[in-house]
């Protein structure tokens, strides 16, 4: 089963025994539910509103990157987005910057008008263009939002504040290294903070720029989505009980039957997100999962980078 909503709803309180769920495949989960997780539909492009599939768009940021290196970009925090989805974006608005009050948190916040954008073909929405600030901020959405690997592909540290949501690759960033951790409760502090830190401490800002987009770029290459997407199933598969068949009268769906009738961005994208070759190698090796004791020690470094941005902050 897929669903393909934003909000988790397979509660973990609901099955003591874990084994007893019902296997949900979705997008994102918290720490309360207990869905399997899958790509989302926009690692294959979302023509609706104008963002290419993942593989040739991160070759057009990495291009983007090269043209406008980081220190000269905007010394500031961009977010672009709408903002009406949720209460943590429109929050994220008191941060504004406001010449009059003689407040400058150092975030530039841009809300996107999603009739006007759609009217015109969301022809400005070019994420690979949104690339000319130092440092790039990600709030939630309803949920997890799909605009995290795009932030994180820019080359600027990702202000990242924080969200109980996660997807199936953000279990692999590490604070400190791959994103500046922002408590949603005193957001505007320490986006503020973050910022003149960084433009205080270029080549650290840098380097955390490069690792965050690292990831994105090589941890998460296509190669290795569908190495995922593959293991997912297969391990899914291996605990089916019966031996599937295809239905009476069931129509076989085929690349051809999608996308021949598709038009306009859509057949565009389709087109782009084709794998031209039949990989000639083995998929990548799953890792065995983390001991109790492995995750103690990953929250406890996770916990000890919070604590030393907090100290930083309060000096």
């Amino acid at each position: 089963m897929f669903n393909c909503e934003d909000m988790p709803e397979l509660r973990a309180a609901d099955y003591p025994d874990t084994s007893a769920a019902p296997p949900l495949f979705r997008y994102c989960k918290d720490g309360t539910s207990v869905e399997v997780l899958f790509p989302d539909w926009s690692f294959w492009g979302w023509p609706e509103v104008n963002i290419r599939p993942w593989g040739p768009l991160m070759k057009e940021i990495a291009k983007e990157n090269a043209r406008l290196p980081w220190p000269d970009r905007e010394p500031y925090a961009f977010w672009k987005g709408n903002r009406g989805v949720s209460e943590a974006r429109r929050d994220l608005f008191r941060c504004s910057n406001d010449s009059a009050a003689g407040k400058d948190w150092n975030a530039r916040l841009f809300a996107l008008d999603w009739g006007a954008a759609n009217r015109n073909g969301f022809k400005g929405s070019n994420l690979a263009e949104q690339c000319r600030y130092r440092y790039k901020i990600y709030v939630q959405g309803r949920s997890w939002s799909v605009s995290e690997k795009y932030i994180l592909a820019c080359d600027s540290p990702m202000l990242a504040i924080d969200t109980p949501f996660e997807d199936f690759f953000s279990r692999g960033l590490v604070a400190g290294r791959h994103y500046w951790p922002v408590d949603p409760k005193d957001k505007c502090r320490a986006v503020k903070f973050a910022v003149d830190w960084g433009n205080a401490h270029p080549a650290l800002a840098q380097r955390m720029g490069k690792e965050g987009s690292g990831f994105a770029r090589e941890e998460m290459s296509m190669d290795y989505v569908y190495d995922y997407m593959l293991h997912v199933l297969t391990q899914y598969a291996a605990l089916l009980r019966y031996k599937p068949t295809v239905p009476e009268n069931a129509v076989e769906l085929c690349p051809e039957s999608m996308a021949c009738s598709a038009q306009g961005r859509d057949r565009e994208f389709m087109m782009e997100s084709r794998e031209m070759y039949v990989a000639g190698y083995e998929p990548c090796t799953l890792p065995p999962p983390f001991t109790a004791e492995e995750e103690r020690e990953m929250a406890a470094r996770e916990e000890d980078v919070r604590r030393k941005v907090v100290k930083m902050k309060g000096r």
